[in-house]
This record gives structure tokens, sequence and C-alpha cells, in this order.
């Protein structure tokens, strides 16, 4: 472009002396003529100062030290901090995020994402997770990262309440009915306890039996009504929904429920169970055995490919970010989770680190050198610039054109 704008001024300035020429040699066309001249020496005009302006942004014209050239060099702090001012007025403020985020719905961009198997770009980003993962856990000391990811998963721990959060869980389970097939897998397995030790209670039951019962018979029958009673009672709370001990059951869940609310000492003895447990070095010795079988799984299945552990690993992992992305397309409670996390999150990136960035932007600039600024701004703007000079050029002739029409009409 800056071609063609320079070939336009030198085809205005060839075109003159052409002209000028042509006038010398047959005056009788001065009057044609006379316009052509005119539209050529505004041209040039035009054309010169629109190329003195432009280049008088970014260096000195032809070199000289005329005052306020080379704007752009001169100036770069300057234009460094209106850059990050300017970025972080109009763009990084809660407000201004917070207004071009409304309306945007993550959830359903990055569920057709997820959710289209016809994307290479899944596997790339699968690859390039695994490799990334990889490195950061070779680079790690084991033993620090296990004792670190230890030491967090324990701090993490001692901050939870756990009564509230126990009450919560087990409340929620109440409403939803969820402890029911716990119940009943309960009382399967008492029933299967109490069928593989049905000898033992037969042997407990003659033995506490008195000589009398012994002798007439009646412990067996006695043995036997017990047994049958048991299975009985076990069969009957399985099968019927609206059975007194199922009843029970609930009141004593929902009396925990309250006593975990609301019952100081429930509290504390919740509060010391936890403590004891996490104190316990064999919850110290599983959470490292834990930390390093997973670490030694992951780095497997990441450095080896082809192997069946990370085949199993890229399908799985393909398979679950599908299913996410058709949650995230369907499911509109998701939707709205993810969609408010993620303006939440942006808009409190930006009002927490909004002046660090711009901060990184004008700092960035003012590292570079004048030269550099100028040519980056530049291949950025300068096509549009020349698009100015040609613009010059042209109108400069037109009005060049009509000043001289102006002047041979008065």
């Amino acid at each position: 472009m800056r071609t063609i704008a320079t070939g336009l001024l030198l085809a205005m300035a060839l075109v003159f002396v052409v002209l000028h020429r042509l006038d010398a040699l047959f005056p009788a066309w001065g009057t044609p003529l006379g316009y052509g001249i005119a539209f050529t020496e505004a041209a040039m005009v035009g054309g010169l100062a629109d190329w003195f302006a432009v280049t008088a942004l970014f260096r000195r014209p032809l070199g000289l030290p005329i005052p306020h050239t080379a704007i752009i060099p001169v100036n770069k702090d300057r234009i460094a901090d209106s850059m990050a001012r300017f970025l972080r007025e109009n763009f990084l403020t809660p407000q201004v995020v917070a207004r071009r985020l409304h309306g945007f719905n993550f959830a359903t961009s990055l569920g057709g994402f997820l959710g289209d198997p016809r994307r290479e770009e899944q596997s790339r980003v699968r690859a390039g997770a695994a490799n990334l993962l990889a490195d950061v856990l070779e680079s790690l000391d084991p033993e620090q990262m296990g004792g670190m990811v230890k030491q967090g998963l324990k701090g993490q721990l001692e901050k939870i309440d756990a009564a509230p959060l126990l009450a919560q869980m087990l409340e929620n389970a109440i409403a939803d009915k969820r402890h029911l097939p716990v119940l009943e897998a309960l009382l399967r397995k008492i029933g299967e306890v109490i069928e593989s030790n049905e000898p033992m209670i037969r042997e407990m039951i003659h033995t506490r039996a008195n000589a009398i019962l012994r002798w007439t018979g009646l412990d067996e029958r006695l043995a036997n009504g017990v047994l049958d009673g048991a299975y009985r009672l076990l069969a009957e709370i399985i099968v019927q929904p609206d059975h007194p001990l199922r009843g029970k059951v609930d009141e004593a869940l929902t009396g925990f429920v309250r006593d975990l609310r609301g019952d100081p000492e429930m509290q504390a003895r919740i509060a010391r169970l936890k403590s004891e447990l996490l104190a316990n070095p064999a919850l110290g010795g599983w959470l490292d055995a834990m930390w390093e079988r997973a670490r030694t799984a992951l780095l497997e299945a990441m450095r080896n490919p082809d192997k069946a552990l990370s085949g199993a690993l890229g399908q799985s992992l393909g398979q679950g970010l599908a299913q996410l992305g058709e949650a995230l397309s369907e499911d509109l409670r998701l939707q709205m989770m993810v969609n408010r996390f993620a303006r939440r999150t942006l808009v409190g990136v930006s009002a927490r680190y909004g002046s660090e960035i711009v901060r990184l932007v004008s700092e960035t600039v003012k590292r570079w050198d004048a030269k550099t600024v100028s040519d980056r701004i530049e291949g950025a703007v300068g096509r549009d610039l020349q698009f100015i000079r040609i613009n010059g050029t042209l109108v400069g002739g037109l009005f060049g054109l009509a000043i001289h029409t102006v002047e041979n009409l008065l």
C-alpha cells in the first residue's frame, strides 16, 4: 500500500510535468490543460501533506528534526500509560465486564464444543493436558509434594465443621429417601450374618437353656422360633414400606440430625471424633499410599499412550467430556450454575487483578525500544494510513480542480 500511495503521488508529478510541457507547446489548449494542471498540482500538495502527516507519526520525515514529529517513539511511555488506562476504564472494570458478559451462555458454547465427537481439538486438548500433567508431576519432589497434598487435605478437613455438614447430608438423604436402600442393604447383610452363624446361635441357646428345656427338647424349638422370628422380622421390614420399625429408624435419624444441629455436646463429640481420625497415623499412611499410587498410575498412563491403561484413560476421558458437553447443552439448571460461576469468576478476576493486567501491558510497552513500538503499531494500522495518503492525493486534486473552476468563473 505504501508503494501504491507513493506511485500515485509520483504519477501526479509526472502528469503535472507533461501537462506543463503540453501547455508550452500548444498554447491554444491552455484552458483544458489548466484544469488538469490544477488537479495534479493540488493532488501533489495533498499527497505530500498526508505523507508528511503519516510519516511524522512513526519517524522524522527525511530525518529532519522537525518539531512534533516521530510522535509515537518520542511519546512511547505516555502512550503505554494511555493504553493501560484505556483498557482499565473500558474493558477491565467489574461493571463493564458484567455488562459485556450478560446474556453470553458459556455453558452452551462449552457443551457444544465438548459434545461434538468430530472435533479434533478434543484429542489435542487431552494430549496436551496429559503431557503437561506428566511434566508437572515429574518435576516435583514426590515426598515433598505428597506431604503438601496430605497437609493441604488435612488442613481443609480441619476447617470443616463436621456436625452441620453431616446433619445437612442426613437431612437431604432422609428427605429424598436415599437412606432406604442403605437400610435395606444393612438388613439383608444382617440376615446373611445370622444365616451363616446359625450353628453358633443354636449352640448359645442350647447352652443357656435350663435342664428341663433341654430334657424336653424345647430348646431346639426355641432356637427355631428365634431364628424364624428374626428372618421374618427382617423380611417384613424390607418388603413393607410402612413397617413401624422403618418409622422408628426415621425418627432416630431425625433426632440425630436435630442433635447435630443444636446439641453442643453432640457437636463436640463429632468434632473430637474428626480430630482423632485426622491425627491417626493410619490415615496419614493411607493418604501417602493413595497419592503415590495415583502419581505412579498417572505418569505411566501419560507417558505410555500405547498401553491399555492410557488408552482406557483417554477413552474414559473422552466419554466423560462428551457426557459433560451433553449435560451442559441440555440441563438448564446446570447451564445457569456454570454461567453464574463463570460470570462471577471473570468479574472477580477483573476486580482483583485488573490493575495488574493493565500494568503488565504498560510495563511491557515501556520496555520495548522506540523502533519496536513504531514497527508494531505501523504493522497493525499502516495499511489504513496508506489509504489516507491515497485519499489525500485524490481529494486534494479534486479541491484544486474546484478552486480552479471557481477562479475561472470569477
